[in-house]
């Protein structure tokens, strides 16, 4: 794969060298730029040559200079956002100095994702939203990429400072499989994971130009995982925009807090970029962002069935079984009753003399006789006296009147809290560079490189630390006015990463093992309540008291956060790979894309015809630590094709798109996704938007290949048929796990029922898909009241989920119900299905953005998604609020350079479900504010902000950790 890359490296570089010189010019215009109302030069200021293709841009000081081989006089045409165009006649080559008058920006935003094609976003013939450079400028977020959570219809889920997944018309999560991220024309996915990992990779906030939005479906022109939405960051051109960029943040978050004492946050980011000549320009950045990090503190107690848990009544005093959310470690879990009958199995086979004495016990209990005249009887057998808590009660004499000692109750083991597991030093630094060259004055080539590495959390299945975790991306592209070609890799490196879960068992483990533990709770237990505990002079324990003797028994040698023993075999987790029993991940996977488009426009008259074609290629590349790739990596190659027609009839009354793609995925049957839209112009700057869209996702690398051993006997696989026949399901079954936990409470109880298992089906995996309808409106009222307004319904089919089961270790099917009845004789796998059961969803918002009086602007916007016909019994992993809104207020300058900004999110509660656990997350609000400065004169901002202002503690998603406020002052020079 490395060397397709560079035969298209090589295909660029030769087109570059194979286009002839262009033609000697004989004129030369120069200038600058100002803004008639506050003169200050502007920068990235569009001049064009009028009749030609031929321009430049305004350099930071706002100076241009433009060279043309047509002779005097001549016309130039300058354009910038937020400013009237002006024709300029230019007559000699003395300099000119143009003033611009501004205007009113609103709805005139160019977009390019809704189309491919650019367009006034009052004409988008879908649901948009548009993040401008002045809007990150202005905004009261510390990071650009959370602005996004203000847009209409947008949820973000955040798993730690730097880890924030958006979601928008549902199925949030940490790691969003419905929803694509685009950087520069990149999908800046991790290839491991499938999904964006936020802004821990990609731009550097001075770099960021513009941000596009498209909620809902968008596969029929951006491919597999946009079903939910898009988002497309694009950065800044060298060429436009040019010259040195600072930007200082520093401040604090934790105040007032139980997790951490007051601790920093710094943001250093810069950005240089220089116009070499008419030809060649380049670009690079770099950014520094570190915290203290959110922690999770949930200790509330958790269910699980290893697909969905919920929470329940009790903590680690009042309940054996206790599994707390942040907490692990706990994890590992036995039935008393069913240790007990595996013991006693253990014994009874171990000798004929052992043998002997257990039936010799049984027949003690079967007349009547008490533990301690049982004990007294073996009292010359010291070895055999330590099974008797276990024998005693598991005797299927008829009238043992001490079968229940034990009954249903299962224990788990002492955990660790998250903070002692997790490494809460936040950090991301993300480097960038940019060389572009103008072949022709319609043809520029480009080579750009992102590099990102960090420290963050994120949650999943489990709590996953990524440490030190690298990605880079690189990208070569040829574009002209009607086409292009590109070319990029993303090559990922998880660093240091590793599972808290693991880790947890894995130093659990390490002091003492679980069979140990479980056999000396279990066994103390037992002889506390049957009254053969020893110094208790023959009484027996209530029950509470009883645990609590069990517990401090077995918790003896326990290594103790921030001991050197507990740092040992936490450092021994960390350096030993998960598939050998470690905690660490050791993944070095790659994607590699090329991509091509045309647009025929200008050779079919009737219409605007796109044309474009995609190939990508995963290589996985885990060792074993993720995927079922031990021998080698696994490679996935996916391709597509699409085509779009778009046509202006009536006088441009109406508009029609009509677009369908194609995909290929090699390990699963093509797709079609078609898309129609019609845009009807009812009176100048109003527009009504009908559209009926298609998209679908593949499952992802993960549900394909995952070969990952969760801790202990737990073991996530993919859901391709090769892993029913590698594991032997197809000759040996699965059981569900609610069958299994069923079994086992009646094996518990003392009343076996095997009649209670129910074998699972590994069935064959697709596509996942889903078809929308969707209206909206769009409106400029007297040019100051921006109107947006959608409605939709979807319909869901082929959910990918995943069930858990369970299987005896012996790999006999005939011992199922033997080996099932305890977790230390059995497997726990789980692997991807997909469900048959449709589902719809509905959702609505409006959106309105008003310019009040003297610069003040006034936005709101409301919006609700829900799911409907959910059949009893199927998660989704929906997670969605049915009701958020956002309120803000703002003006960029109120007052001789001082401007404000203040915004209000609020949503409401949320069932949630996910696989690292299920539970209501409660309703919230937050208000972000900031107050900055301008300083025109050295062209530089000063800002104070917050976000999180009023210090309320909420948490997005269940079991991530309670996000805080965060105060910070910023200086920013040459942003504007």
């Amino acid at each position: 794969m490395n060397k397709n890359y560079a035969v298209l490296g090589a295909f660029l570089t030769g087109t570059l060298m194979s286009v002839s010189a262009p033609a000697q010019t004989n004129t030369t215009i120069s200038g600058s730029v100002r803004s008639s109302l506050t003169n200050e030069s502007l920068s990235a200021v569009s001049i064009l040559l009028k009749g030609t293709s031929l321009g430049t841009f305004t350099d930071d000081r706002g100076h241009f200079k433009i060279t043309s081989s047509q002779s005097f006089p001549v016309t130039l045409v300058f354009s910038s956002v937020g400013f009237a165009n002006k024709e300029v006649t230019v007559s000699s080559d003395q300099a000119v100095n143009i003033v611009l008058d501004p205007v009113s920006a609103l709805a005139q935003d160019v977009v390019v994702s809704a189309s491919r094609l650019p367009e006034r976003i009052l004409e988008s013939p879908v649901t948009i939203e548009r993040v401008s450079t002045a809007d990150i400028r202005n905004t009261a977020s510390p990071n650009y990429y959370d602005i996004v959570g203000t847009l209409k219809g947008v949820d973000i889920t955040t798993s730690s400072f730097a880890f924030k997944t958006p979601s928008t018309r549902g199925f949030n999560g940490s790691g969003n499989l419905r929803f694509n991220q685009l950087v520069d024309g990149m999908d800046n996915q991790a290839p491991a994971l499938n999904f964006s990992i936020g802004s821990l990779i990609g731009l550097t906030e001075l770099d960021v130009e513009s941000m596009e939005l498209l909620p809902g479906a968008s596969s029929a022109l951006y491919g597999s995982g946009g079903m939910n939405g898009t988002l497309l960051i694009n950065s800044k051109n060298p060429f436009k925009y040019q010259g040195l960029s600072v930007q200082v943040k520093q401040g604090v978050n934790h105040i007032g807090s139980d997790q951490h004492k007051a601790a920093p946050y710094y943001d250093y980011s810069l950005r240089f970029a220089k116009k070499l000549s008419e030809k060649f320009a380049f670009k690079i950045g770099a950014q520094y962002i570190k915290a203290q990090d959110w922690q999770g503190t949930d200790e509330r107690n958790v269910l699980r069935n290893n697909v969905l848990s919920s929470i329940k009544p009790g903590n680690r005093q009042s309940d054996p079984n206790y599994d707390g959310v942040n907490v692990f470690g706990d994890e590992a879990s036995a039935s008393m009753n069913a240790l007990a009958q595996a013991v006693r199995a253990t014994v009874q086979g171990s000798s004929p003399q052992a043998a002997a004495g257990v039936a010799g016990v049984d027949a003690m209990v079967a007349g009547g006789a008490t533990p301690q005249q049982i004990a007294g009887a073996f009292g010359a057998n010291p070895a055999f006296l330590q099974y008797l808590p276990f024998l005693i009660p598991t005797s299927a004499a008829p009238n043992n009147q001490y079968r229940g000692t034990f009954g249903g109750q299962s224990v788990s083991r002492t955990g660790y809290e998250e903070q002692y597991l997790v490494d809460y030093g936040a950090y991301n630094a993300r480097f960038s560079a940019g060389l572009n060259y103008k072949i022709t004055n319609d043809l520029e080539a480009s080579f750009l490189g992102y590099y990102g590495i960090g420290t963050s959390v994120y949650t999943g299945a489990d709590r996953y630390a990524l440490k030190n975790f690298k990605i880079g991306q690189y990208k070569l592209e040829l574009r002209s006015k009607n086409w292009f070609l590109r070319g990029y890799t993303t090559q990922e490196n998880s660093g240091d990463s590793y599972t808290a879960t693991t880790a947890a068992l894995f130093i659990n483990n390490a002091w003492k093992d679980n069979t140990t533990w479980f056999q000396q709770y279990s066994g103390t237990y037992g002889a506390a309540r049957l009254g053969l505990l020893p110094g208790a002079g023959g009484a027996a324990l209530p029950d509470a008291q009883a645990h609590a003797t069990a517990r401090a028994v077995a918790e003896t040698g326990r290594l103790l956060p921030g001991s050197p023993e507990f740092k040992a075999a936490f450092d021994q987790a960390l350096n030993k790979d998960i598939n050998a029993n470690g905690a660490r991940f050791a993944d070095k996977s790659a994607l590699y894309h090329y991509e091509g488009q045309y647009n025929f426009s200008e050779k079919i008259r009737f219409a605007e015809v796109l044309v474009g074609a995609t190939f990508r290629r995963y290589s996985l590349n885990s060792q074993g630590t993720i995927f079922a790739d031990t021998t080698g990596p696994i490679g996935i190659n996916e391709y597509g094709g699409y085509v779009q027609v778009q046509k202006r009839l009536l006088k441009d009354v109406l508009k029609l798109t009509g677009s369908i793609r194609y995909d290929k995925n090699q390990n699963f049957e093509g797709r079609f996704t078609p898309r129609f839209s019609a845009l009807v112009k009812v009176a100048q700057d109003n527009n009504i938007r009908l559209s009926y869209q298609t998209a679908y996702r593949f499952p992802s690398t993960q549900d394909q290949y995952i070969n990952l051993l969760t801790g202990g006997a737990n073991r996530l696989i993919g859901g391709l048929p090769q892993f029913e026949t590698f594991f032997g399901f197809d000759k040996n079954p699965g059981y569900t796990s609610e069958s299994v936990v069923a079994y086992r409470n009646s094996v518990g109880a003392g009343t076996p029922n095997p009649a209670l298992l129910k074998a699972a089906t590994f069935s064959k995996i697709k596509p996942e898909t889903m078809k929308s309808f969707e209206i909206g409106y769009k409106a400029l009222i007297s040019k100051k009241l921006l109107i947006d307004v959608y409605g939709y319904y979807s319909r869901y089919e082929d959910f990918i989920a995943r069930v858990a089961v369970a299987r005896g270790q012996s790999g006999d099917p005939a011992r199922a119900p033997i080996d099932l009845a305890s977790p230390f004789t059995s497997n726990n796998y789980s692997f991807v299905v997909t469900s048959p059961t449709p589902v719809k969803g509905i959702g609505y918002g409006i959106g309105l953005e008003y310019y009040v009086f003297n610069n003040y602007v006034l936005n709101a916007n409301f919006f609700s998604d829900q799911l409907q016909d959910v059949p009893t019994g199927l998660i989704t992993f929906f997670n969605a609020p049915k009701y958020r809104f956002n309120v803000g207020l703002g003006n960029s300058n109120l007052y001789r350079g001082i401007g404000f900004n203040l915004n209000y999110r609020w949503q409401d509660k949320i069932n949630w479900e996910g696989t690292f656990g299920a539970g209501e997350v409660p309703a919230y609000g937050t208000l972000d504010a900031m107050i900055s400065y301008r300083v025109s004169s050295i062209r530089s901002m000063f800002k104070l902000g917050a976000t999180n202002l009023t210090n309320n503690y909420y948490r997005s998603a269940f079991g991530n950790p309670e996000v805080g406020g965060l105060y910070y002052a910023s200086f920013a020079y040459n942003i504007f």
